[in-house]
């Protein structure tokens, strides 16, 4: 039975899966945002449901000052004598071509399905990013891309023994391997290693070529755990570069973990990015499925050819067959958010409510403006499809021009526009765009500190809720709002999509764009408030 490339669209970077029995968990990096690692299962390895996230508590991890992209890093999940354990590592500060303090640490639970559940951190002593966790012949591995030093990076992958128990080193680190030579070529920064003992041979998965678009899955394998490690003849064994994006729309493959089915079928879960002419990755890095063979003791990825995102696979796995719905409604009428929405970093306890006015969202004014390295007022939901619309009901009476309320696309601290209400002495309570030029010959020239945007300001003319909007098109970006007397929906801005790209000119980031709604006086700490009747998401499956 065929089925749809991504199996979890927008941002799911780095993607580990375990199964136990017929149920199968997926878990993907958050980097600064909360709760961190999100938990999927499935019963037929396409139809996925979020049922919580390991990081809850602030106790388990602080992101306070964590620059964006840092934080959260490519956590692996495993099963082992009825307990799940998750491991990754945490970086206290990142930036492009810099980072400082990483942790690695690992939580557990018995009850997976049970929110708050899992546990507080036994933190491990092994430098480096990406780690991996082996439980074979009584042994438990803990295997991650090295860092030598303090400041150095040494781009290899390397190993120890662990006391599970208390995340005691019971050997040195080994270093296992360097990476691969590609076509003549050393290969950069061999990551995100999953290490598995399948008959008889301990075989090493890797993601290598850097996570742009020579990013690739390779592999090696050996008799002992600590190698000497043979390549792969068939390396890389995902790879989407350098065809065209009409040929190929899948891009910057990697970061793979391999799993066998219940029925005794293999594949692999791997991160990649979706580009058609004219558009660009700016929903962030997602989770693709690919089946796998043995051949001579080697795996091989969908019979060698490049993955789709349709892919015509027959199994035996039911599937429910309906279309993928990526449309979202929440009316605020629990006494929980849904598990689906995140915050920035850590949330200040006071920063939201559901019960001061029932029925409504309430997001209380901060003095952290959109931008800053720390949590602002504002409450957000993945992008999951090129196509569609965000929608909210939104009463707030602002009472001076600093405050500001509405909605916001997030990448990330440095690329966000808005459409929101605020107060300006010209117009008083106003309704606003903020979008940045699209018309620049060259994005890719543009420097942060010669950013440009356009400020749309028009009239309310009454305190009435305002329903806001912004429309999503593969190449642009639309903000506006529904006139609350004559029911007209009037459009205030556009921009490219070109601006959320990855790969944008402000900084290279490993997240993708999020819709998200907000309420800040910008650094005056006065109090105020706005509330949220709904928040709606319609999309069309691309």
């Amino acid at each position: 039975m065929p089925y749809k490339n991504p199996i979890l669209p927008g941002f799911h970077p780095d993607p580990s899966i375990c199964r136990v029995g017929e149920d199968y968990y997926l878990v993907n990096s958050t980097f600064e945002f909360w709760p961190g690692i999100p938990i999927y299962h499935s019963k037929n390895l396409v139809d996925w449901k979020l049922i919580g996230h390991v990081l809850t508590r602030s106790s388990q991890l602080s992101l306070s000052g964590v620059a964006s992209s840092g934080g959260v890093w490519a956590p692996t999940i495993r099963h082992h004598e009825g307990k799940f354990y998750v491991i990754v590592n945490a970086l206290c500060y990142y930036q492009p071509g810099s980072w400082k303090t990483s942790r690695t640490f690992y939580c557990s639970t018995s009850d997976i399905n049970s929110y708050g559940s899992w546990s507080e951190p036994i933190y491990v002593n092994q430098k480096g990013i990406d780690p991996s966790l082996l439980f074979h012949d009584g042994k438990v591995y803990v295997t991650s891309q090295g860092v030598n030093n303090d400041k150095d990076i040494f781009w290899g992958i390397y190993q120890s023994e662990i006391d599970i128990e208390t995340g005691r080193h019971l050997t040195e680190r080994k270093q296992l391997w360097k990476g691969h030579t590609y076509r003549g070529t050393s290969l950069e920064r061999p990551e995100g290693p999953h290490l598995y003992y399948i008959d008889d041979w301990y075989y090493l998965l890797l993601a290598e070529g850097g996570t742009e678009e020579r990013h690739m899955v390779t592999c090696a394998r050996s008799k002992e755990p600590y190698g000497p490690w043979e390549a792969c003849p068939g390396n890389p064994l995902v790879h989407h570069y350098p065809q065209s994006v009409e040929e190929q729309p899948i891009r910057c493959t990697g970061h793979g973990d391999l799993f066998q089915d219940h029925l005794g079928d293999w594949w692999i879960v791997f991160l990649g990015t979706r580009r058609y002419p004219d558009t660009y990755d700016h929903l962030g890095r997602e989770t693709f499925l690919a089946p796998v063979e043995w051949q001579d003791g080697w795996p091989v990825i969908n019979k060698g050819n490049p993955v789709s995102l349709k892919m015509d696979v027959h199994r035996s796995l039911k599937q429910d067959g309906a279309k993928r719905d990526l449309g979202f409604e929440d009316n605020f009428d629990h006494e929980e958010l849904d598990k689906s929405f995140n915050f920035v970093r850590n949330p200040y306890p006071d920063t939201y409510s559901l019960t001061e006015r029932p029925g409504w969202l309430r997001l209380n004014t901060s003095h952290i403006s959109l931008g800053q390295t720390d949590s602002p007022s504002w409450v957000g939901r993945r992008q999951q499809s090129f196509r569609g619309e965000f929608r909210t009901l939104m009463d707030f009476k602002p009472k001076m021009r600093e405050q500001e309320a509405g909605l916001t696309l997030h990448a990330n601290d440095y690329v966000h526009a808005e459409v929101a209400i605020t107060f300006t002495k010209e117009h008083g309570r106003s309704v606003f765009s903020r979008v940045w030029r699209s018309d620049l010959d060259d994005l890719d020239e543009l420097n942060i500190d010669k950013k440009r945007e356009i400020l749309t300001y028009e009239a309310l003319n009454d305190d009435e809720p305002v329903e806001l909007f912004i429309k999503a098109e593969p190449t642009t970006y639309s903000f506006g709002y529904k006139n609350s007397k004559s029911g007209e929906c009037k459009v205030l801005g556009t921009m490219s999509t070109k601006w959320f790209k990855r790969t944008q000119p402000l900084r290279l980031h490993f997240t993708g764009v999020y819709a998200a709604m907000y309420c800040t006086d910008n650094g005056y700490s006065t109090l105020g408030h706005a509330d949220f009747d709904y928040f709606k998401v319609t999309a069309e499956e691309d």
